[in-house]
């Protein structure tokens, strides 16, 4: 059997194998380019499943990379032009980029507008995938930037390529930090009686909600974050 229909092989039956993908219902293809890399392509149910099924094609040994295609089914369909509004209306309604420039456009490398600071995002949108550019002065500031896109209802992913300037070195704790400032702007999630523990980038939500669509919410919020690999749900719902 040729090595990269092994490779299929194994990465398909690896996926199958676990429940949380729902390989059939997401109808994901794998497929392989002439120089071994993998490529997984379909429309999973959430942001946890295409982040499980990268991770699963990712432990199968054999793979040069993974080309990521992987949407998520939005929670309300939008055209790329609602979607950019979105975009748009989530960046100049937040705080933390009051003095940032924003640019939202049809396509990346557009010129983009600068603040005295030089900070600014930019973020075009096609077929439902908005990619985010820019220069931002945090780690926080990307990762925030990243969860507003992902709350946009039409978003089917989120390519965040937004540069930190100066370099700042990510830890478990920033990525801690930045999960419960996600949970805290989620008007839909109370998150005052949820913890968060990261170890490694896994994060650990732990603690009482009110029922199970609002763990379901919590756990989205804690993948939405930029540097996480894994989530971990001990939380308890109270129906």
């Amino acid at each position: 059997m040729p090595e990269a229909e092994k490779l299929i092989r194994q990465v398909r039956s690896a996926l199958k194998h676990d429940s949380r993908v729902n390989f059939h219902r997401a109808r994901i293809a794998v497929t392989t380019e002439p120089d071994g890399t993998l490529v997984l392509e379909g429309e999973t149910d959430g942001i946890a499943a295409k982040k499980i099924a990268l991770e699963i094609a990712a432990s199968v040994s054999g793979s040069a990379g993974i080309v990521d295609r992987l949407r998520v089914k939005p929670s309300v369909p939008m055209g790329d032009g609602e979607i950019r509004d979105g975009v748009r209306d989530a960046l100049l309604q937040e705080p933390a980029f009051a003095r940032y420039a924003v640019y939202v456009g049809h396509d990346t490398g557009l010129p983009p507008q600068t603040s005295p600071s030089g900070n600014y995002v930019e973020a075009a949108v096609n077929d439902g995938v908005v990619t985010l550019n820019g220069q931002v002065e945090s780690l926080s500031h990307k990762r925030l930037a990243g969860v507003l896109v992902w709350w946009v209802p039409g978003s089917r992913d989120v390519v965040n390529g937004i540069d930190v300037q100066p370099p700042e070195e990510d830890s478990d704790d920033a990525i801690s930090d930045a999960v419960r400032t996600a949970l805290e702007k989620d008007r839909l999630v109370r998150s005052d009686s949820i913890r968060v523990n990261t170890r490694n980038a896994v994060v650990t939500l732990e603690g009482v909600v009110a029922n199970g669509e609002q763990a379901a919410m919590a756990v989205a919020d804690a993948w939405y974050v930029f540097g996480v690999d894994g989530v971990v749900n001990h939380l308890e719902p109270l129906d």
